[in-house]
């Protein structure tokens, strides 16, 4: 599924880090006067202080990252190292009832449970540490999944198949144990691609208002290819990592550092999103108010996060409507200090096939892929994964 059209609100996450590597505090930019408007890049000397202004621009945003972690998440998170999430994500179409296509498409070879109707629900349950060592377990409309890992063991199981492989992905030998490492090292991998990355060209824009608050924009810059509407797949890798190039916009406040506006555009992936920021009175993000104009799923959105006594968040939900589509997702969290990872102890049924990780991917792939194809048909602009390659 894509995560880009699933919901493009966590895109605003997305763009604070993919999955955790090593949790490393930038140091703090020392900030330096802004320069003058910039001239036509015609000579030597207009080269050197472009690069002079975009070298000021990444250590702006560093600041803003910085920011974003003291105020998004914060001390708070110190010794916390599990969460416990339990929620679901919904998409609704008012399109007529749909079957599911797998059995025909693979000539009987696959069991699915297809989608019934113009509506899918998925179920998750997961325990996860800030140590990468993780139990989830999907369920609804798309099938069964459980995934576990417990240090370099593990194992994936689909109870459609009934089948499993206990190939799993490595985690990050430098994994943090903490939370607030956990997120210090998403914003890091933020950084670590437009900020000390060449991919991005940087740079820095006029003051604003907003909302009474004086405002300043960063822009990073990173073109990509046009839109192609005929491709209907694309590999794991570039669903994720759509976030690496296109155009990013993020309108700070001058004086917290903190984020009120981002805009974000890849042509290639058919993204175009803006998303407003609001904060608790203690600089926590409390809401974020989605226009969404990506292609296939226009329209209005939004995130809400409620936070507990200790500062925590409790709950996250959310939404993305569109022309007789609706996505919405509600997760409750429960944050821990000093669980351990033996709790998460488990196996497959005793009667389950045993595969390699590859032919088991195709497998999930192909029936996950042919479900896709029933929401396309509805409209729903989904990117199945290719079965070949990630």
């Amino acid at each position: 599924m894509t995560l880009k059209h699933l919901v493009p609100f966590t895109a605003a996450l997305a763009l604070f880090g993919q999955a955790p590597k090593k949790a490393e505090t930038p140091k703090p930019a020392q900030a330096k006067p802004v320069t003058a408007a910039r001239p036509a890049p015609t000579a030597k000397p207009e080269a050197t202080k472009d690069t002079l202004e975009a070298r000021f621009a990444k250590e702006t945003f560093t600041q803003v990252l910085n920011s974003v972690n003291d105020g998004w998440f914060g001390p708070q998170f110190k010794d916390v190292n599990a969460v416990d999430i339990n929620g679901t994500l919904s998409i609704a179409l008012s399109a007529a009832a749909m079957n599911a296509k797998v059995t025909d498409l693979t000539q009987g070879a696959l069991k699915t449970g297809g989608i019934k109707s113009g509506n899918a629900v998925l179920r998750v349950k997961s325990t996860y540490f800030a140590n990468s060592d993780f139990k989830t377990e999907f369920t609804g409309d798309f099938g069964t999944l459980t995934s576990q890992r417990i240090g370099n063991k593990g194992f994936i199981y689909s109870k459609e198949q009934n089948a499993y492989t206990t190939k799993v992905d490595l985690p990050p030998s430098d994994a943090p144990l903490t939370y607030m490492s956990w997120f210090r090292s998403l914003l890091n991998d933020v950084k670590a691609v437009y900020v000390d990355g060449s991919t991005f060209r940087a740079s820095l824009g006029k003051e604003e208002l907003y909302a009474g608050r004086v405002l300043q924009r960063v822009t990073f810059y990173a073109p990509t290819s046009a839109y192609d509407p005929k491709k209907r797949e694309q590999s794991i890798a570039e669903t994720l990592g759509f976030w690496k190039r296109g155009k990013l916009e993020v309108a700070f406040e001058k004086s917290s550092k903190l984020p009120y506006i981002m805009e974000f555009v890849n042509e290639a992936q058919g993204v175009r999103t803006r998303m407003e920021f609001n904060y608790t009175s203690k600089g926590q993000l409390q809401q974020v108010v989605v226009s969404n104009s990506s292609k296939g799923f226009e329209g209005p959105g939004g995130l809400r996060l409620t936070y507990g006594g200790d500062g925590l968040i409790s709950n996250a939900a959310g939404e993305l409507n569109s022309q007789n589509k609706k996505i919405a997702f509600d997760i409750a969290m429960t944050w821990t200090k000093g669980k351990k990872s033996a709790s998460l102890a488990a196996v497959p049924p005793p009667n389950a096939k045993r595969m390699g990780r590859e032919e088991l991917e195709v497998w999930i792939m192909t029936a996950t892929a042919g479900n896709i194809s029933e929401l396309q048909k509805q409209g729903l602009n989904f990117m199945a994964p290719k079965l070949a390659g990630k």
